[in-house]
């Protein structure tokens, strides 16, 4: 966990709600202000993302609407209705192709404690729906595990998903923090993803997180203990050796799990909405990646076209030739090429 932050923002609403008292004291030798709204920290003008990633604050605060949402189209497992829901905005990590550097003013860790509010809407979902299996995906706007010391997150939502087994939960992590998930009992519908890319860009790209071979030794943990593991190589970083770095990233994870004890594995490219990207080359002027061989298609940022499908069949051939065909997603409702990759063409 990074050090201490020297504030906790707290909004008057959530002063004195149970799980804010034990967030604020987990962080002992922060200094708590008070605030009315949490926009009044979050969203002001004139904020330097990139200096207070440096020294990042903690705002308590309660969501007052939209707690569980349509996932993108091409954010999913194939189920047959998809959510995210984010009960905090910003991430521990300073990974340099993170949309939320382009997303968000502010670079401060922006936590939800109302809890309870994202369980009913979970439910009423459930309620509305008549769908066998409903996915819901907690790690869209942040890491689901890395900040679970202090925010508790997984340690709450874990036995209210367990209680309702058409809802699965996918925890997205590039985190080892996993004591939460050691202390409890598996369950079925609930996935632990981890993200990964190449040692390279891991050491170029990816400060603060652990590396591949931590990330390993976690996840091998919890399969031991029954958990369903997933693989996330989202998204794809380009390099001109990028099928060699692939290739031997894909013989790190595989040499630790076999194709067919995965879940499920995810495969998608670098892209970026236009506007994030301005933003972050105006943060970042003269990054390699942000300068690499990137075009805009419709509204998006990302690598060429042709570069993208290449890049997306040599690496789901590398997946293939490890697991199911069956259990690899694309992040791109493109349907020739998820049809050519699944097929083996």
């Amino acid at each position: 966990m990074p050090a201490t932050p020297r504030y906790i923002y707290v909004e008057s609403a959530v002063a004195d709600h149970p799980r804010a008292r034990r967030m604020i004291e987990r962080l002992p030798r922060a200094r708590v202000v008070p605030c009315r709204r949490y926009g009044e920290i979050f969203n002001r003008r004139a904020q330097d993302f990139r200096l207070q990633k440096r020294h990042p604050a903690w705002i308590l605060a309660e969501k007052t609407a939209g707690w569980v949402l349509p996932a993108p189209e091409e954010y999913g497992l194939g189920g047959d209705e998809n959510y995210y829901f984010s009960h905090m905005l910003n991430c521990f990590y300073d990974c340099g192709y993170c949309f939320l550097q382009g997303m968000f003013r502010s670079a401060h860790y922006l936590c939800f404690v109302n809890y309870e509010d994202f369980m009913t809407a979970i439910d009423q979902r459930l309620e509305e729906s008549s769908a066998e299996r409903l996915w819901f995906f907690s790690g869209y706007d942040c890491d689901s595990l890395a900040a679970e010391e202090v925010t508790g997150f997984a340690t709450a939502f874990l036995p209210f998903f367990a209680a309702r087994p058409r809802a699965w939960l996918e925890l997205r992590t590039k985190s080892v923090q996993i004591e939460a998930l050691l202390a409890s009992e598996p369950y079925e519908n609930c996935v632990v993803a981890f993200s990964f890319t190449p040692a390279e860009v891991h050491a170029d790209l990816e400060r603060g997180v652990p590396g591949v071979e931590r990330r390993l030794r976690a996840m091998v943990r919890l399969r031991e203990r029954g958990w369903q593991i997933g693989l996330r190589f989202d998204p794809l970083i380009w390099s001109r050796d990028y099928r060699q770095r692939y290739e031997r990233l894909c013989e790190q994870v595989f040499d630790q799990l076999e194709g067919t004890e995965v879940h499920s594995v995810s495969l998608g490219s670098f892209r970026l909405p236009k506007a994030f990207y301005s933003r972050m080359t105006r943060m970042l002027p003269g990054d390699r990646l942000l300068a690499g061989p990137l075009t805009e298609t419709d509204g998006l940022v990302g690598y060429r076209p042709e570069l993208e499908a290449e890049m997306l069949e040599a690496v789901g051939e590398l997946l293939l030739a490890r697991v199911p065909g069956s259990r690899l997603h694309l992040c791109q409702p493109v349907e020739s090429q998820v049809s050519a990759i699944t097929s083996g063409k």
